[in-house]
């Protein structure tokens, strides 16, 4: 459940207000899954509680209307909102899942959902709702489809988040590269690094972090196989990724401390000017023109950095398996999710939404002539071709093992084959016992 990571940034960090003009929340035409019907097993009226990962503070008038809205649909029913902060969000839900308090509607990823299902404590949406399926995008349901359990969806897609990429066209000048062609394919980044790296001198780098499991999915290396039974990510694929970065580390495009870098270093070390490339957000760029303005300056915006389809990332909310009102509680969590009320909290955050067509308005398609806009419009046309690369099996526990086998693979210690063997065969393990 990797909240300190890129995709932690889209419930947390990544999903703060651009100060973008907000639609109103509403209920929808019809049915409340953006059209779908459904047997929800009961009358729709009662309470529920309604749980949220830090989006009080940014979001509160959002979600007070909402739930607002919901309730005078429905009269009778009464939602209560909770809103947890992000530290310790997974353990949070564990531990009231284990104590039988999980909520009605809970707000998670794929990660924790995967946890949970697995415990038999999320309601599979497909069987309860199954009409649902056809108002989001396929990459979203999939997302929450788990083949790896029984098959079963265990979340109403919420919002999406991907994000461009930013170069620093300063720093690539100083290193004798042309700021006009920046790189689309890996390749291309690759090349561009070594380059920069003769001419750096260890004093900055075109890459700031090593390989995590989404960049072996952008690079087109199939991470499990079919059933979801095993990892596969050692394969021939995963192994050129990594000896590519090995080869970098080499010849001093990558810096030694990068070795244990994470996402939060990765952005600081760019808004720092030491860094000519990251992965970024919409999120980023705000940040850069509030906390950097010298960098936000000299930043170029391109696509995502991918092979293969591009990487998004995935909130979804989840009926717990437990509740006492399961009607009430599918007929907010599809409330919640339909394509007006996605639309709506997309105007008011750095987010997308997960719902059939959503992306057609123009808010997605024209941008308004800022920055924000143009990375608004990039990243929805992105979102169409994007999956959601991590698996939702690959525990903490796992991203550890890799950073740590990547690592001794850089250093020489192990080849880049043996390191991702031992990867795999630790997460194989894992996959195993749960």
């Amino acid at each position: 459940m990797r909240r300190t990571r890129l995709r932690g940034a889209v419930s947390a960090a990544m999903v703060l207000s651009l100060g973008l003009a907000g639609c109103g929340v509403g209920g929808g035409s019809g049915d409340d899954g953006g059209g779908s019907g459904g047997d929800t097993g009961g009358k729709i009226t009662g309470p529920i509680t309604f749980q949220t990962w830090n989006l009080k503070g940014g979001y509160q008038d959002y979600f007070t209307d909402l739930v607002g809205a919901f309730e005078k649909k429905y009269p009778g029913t009464e939602v209560k909102w909770i809103d947890q902060p992000a530290d310790g969000y997974s353990e949070k839900l564990s531990a009231d899942a284990a104590a039988g308090n999980l909520p009605d509607v809970v707000d998670l990823g794929p990660e924790a959902g995967y946890t949970l299902a697995g415990a038999k404590m999320l309601l599979d949406i497909a069987e309860a709702d199954p009409a649902a399926k056809k108002d989001f995008l396929p990459a979203a349901w999939n997302a929450m489809t788990w083949a790896g359990i029984d098959g079963g969806t265990y979340g109403y897609p919420f919002y999406l988040n991907t994000g461009p990429s930013f170069f620093n066209t300063k720093l690539m000048s100083r290193a004798g590269l042309d700021p006009k062609k920046i790189p689309k394919t890996y390749d291309e980044l690759f090349g561009q690094a070594e380059e920069m790296a003769d001419a750096a001198k260890g004093e900055y780098s075109m890459l700031g972090r090593t390989p995590v499991i989404e960049t072996f999915g952008t690079y087109g290396v199939e991470l499990m196989n079919k059933d979801a039974s095993a990892f596969t990510f050692n394969n021939a694929k995963g192994v050129e990724l990594l000896t590519q970065y090995k080869q970098m580390y080499d010849s001093g495009a990558l810096t030694e401390d990068i070795l244990n870098e994470k996402q939060v270093g990765e952005v600081d070390k760019f808004k720092a000017g030491r860094l000519g490339w990251l992965p970024g957000s919409a999120y980023n760029l705000a940040d850069f023109k509030k906390n950097a303005p010298g960098i936000y300056k000299s930043v170029a915006i391109g696509p995502m950095i991918a092979n293969a389809a591009p990487n998004m990332y995935i909130e979804s909310l989840a009926v717990s398996a437990k509740t006492k009102n399961a009607a009430t509680a599918i007929a907010f969590a599809k409330f919640a999710t339909n394509a007006e009320n996605q639309l709506a909290f997309a105007h008011k955050a750095a987010i997308f939404p997960a719902t059939v067509g959503t992306l057609d308005d123009p808010f997605f398609t024209k941008s308004d002539g800022t920055d924000e806009g143009r990375v608004r419009v990039e990243s929805a046309a992105q979102i169409g071709r994007a999956v959601v690369h991590w698996p939702p099996a690959f525990s903490q526990a796992m991203v550890d093992e890799l950073r740590e086998q990547v690592a001794l693979a850089l250093k020489g210690d192990k080849s880049p084959k043996q390191a991702l063997d031992d990867t795999v065969a630790f997460c194989n393990e894992k996959l195993d016992r749960r």
